[in-house]
């Protein structure tokens, strides 16, 4: 574990991406607790964290500049409920691949007044029923959930579906899920038979998928390249070729063509030995 140090702020990269913000590069430090940001000194429009092991969304100081937080790829369960207190100018915030799993859970994110991007994809609580209503309806200014646009439609759906805090409370209600000590999840065990075997990324894979990354113009194609980084599912335009078939092809009819020759000469040489051997029988 790493610790969040004014020396490591002032010693981490920091640029203008981009989109031309200011940016400070916090990313991949196994940083398990957000602090002293105030060594930023409220600088910066993005702070990227991602690719850490924070659990608790929490401990910032007040910065009035930041508009970006990019978290995604930690561990975290838990968000400050006064957040935008802290955050008030914060319109884009990325959570995916996280652990937040019901609905109570995202309740906070509707204290930041300004937020209008929100991914929180690879999330358990994206599975929990009426998950997109429910978001729409606490974040009223939201105009992109996870990278789909928020319509008018679904405004008024999520104003009816939870019209009341009855409803709103219905919703955050989930079973408990319980097991045995010592016994395997059932999901996991799934999972696990199910999943597909990885073919680690080569060096030149990784820096060609970072190098995208920073050179990505949307939120939604950055996630995509992230979550491949993290998965080490190597995305498609990044795949290594595949010999080429022609070629293969070629390659196997020439051995087969050197297996019939030999077999042709095998034939020919008995044939010589038995001519060889037969007596000449004189009239």
């Amino acid at each position: 574990m790493v610790r969040l140090t004014a020396d490591l702020i002032w010693k981490s990269p920091h640029f203008f991406n981009a989109i031309k913000e200011r940016e400070l590069d916090l990313r991949g430090n196994k940083i398990a607790v957000i602090e002293n940001l105030g060594a930023t000194e409220d600088q910066f429009d993005t702070i990227d964290l991602s690719d850490n092991e924070i659990v608790k969304l929490e401990n910032f100081p007040y910065l009035n500049r930041l508009g970006t937080l990019l978290v995604n790829n930690n561990r975290i369960t838990r968000i400050n409920p006064n957040l935008g207190e802290f955050l008030p100018k914060l319109h884009t915030l990325v959570l995916t691949n996280n652990r937040l799993t019901n609905l109570a859970e995202i309740d906070p994110l509707a204290s930041l007044p300004k937020l209008q991007y929100l991914s929180l994809l690879d999330n358990t609580v994206t599975k929990q029923p009426d998950y997109r209503l429910y978001v729409i309806h606490k974040l009223k200014h939201l105009r992109l959930l996870d990278f789909k646009k928020v319509k008018q439609q679904e405004r008024v759906a999520a104003a009816q579906k939870f019209h009341s805090k009855e409803a709103e409370e219905e919703a955050k209600k989930v079973p408990v899920k319980t097991f045995t000590p010592g016994q395997p999840d059932a999901q996991d065990t799934t999972n696990e038979v199910q999943a597909p075997k990885v073919v680690a990324p080569t060096p030149e894979q990784i820096t060609a998928i970072k190098a995208a990354i920073a050179n990505t113009h949307t939120l939604e194609e950055a996630a995509r390249l992230e979550k491949a980084l993290s998965t080490g599912q190597v995305p498609a335009e990044f795949a290594m070729p595949k010999p080429d078939a022609n070629m293969a092809e070629a390659s196997e009819q020439a051995e087969k063509m050197d297996t019939d020759g030999q077999n042709q000469e095998s034939e020919a040489d008995g044939q010589k030995q038995d001519d060889e051997s037969t007596p000449i029988q004189e009239d």
